[in-house]
């Protein structure tokens, strides 16, 4: 966000542009990893905010990492067979969110940042066999 100041031109919040910046010139498996990243953030901010008896941003956070797990499911394709599993693994997170929120179970949220943290690694990985084989 840019702020008129004077007849300068001057940025309101670096980080903001740069992560702006890193989102719009980020390839598809980059932005998955940024989802899973941002996932296990907010998911850690939710079992933080039930540690601390902040019901409503417990509530928020959880919100967000359904909205990721829903873009990740709705973003599958279904040509792949593999497909399939992820959308019952995505699927058993959703019920899993929706419990935790409904209770602010902190276990279920530990399990649930467990899992993605689980995927974003394989992701990790993934990214990285492919970059060695696209350099071969």
């Amino acid at each position: 966000m840019l702020v008129e100041k004077k007849g300068y031109k001057m940025v309101k919040n670096p980080y903001e542009q740069y992560k702006n910046n890193a989102i719009a010139t980020a390839t598809p498996a980059e932005l998955t990893l940024m989802l899973y990243e941002g996932a296990i953030k907010f998911g850690n901010l939710a079992i933080k905010a039930i540690e601390e008896n902040d019901i409503e941003k417990a509530y928020r956070n959880i919100v967000k990492v359904q909205n990721i797990i829903s873009e990740f499911r709705n973003t599958l394709d279904f040509k792949y067979p593999v497909a399939k599993d992820f959308d019952r693994v995505y699927e058993y997170l959703e019920r899993r969110l929706v419990e935790a929120n409904m209770t602010k179970d902190k276990e279920i949220m530990e399990e649930v940042v467990g899992h993605i943290r689980s995927m974003r690694d394989t992701w990790k990985e993934v990214m990285k066999r492919a970059k060695m084989a696209e350099n071969q």
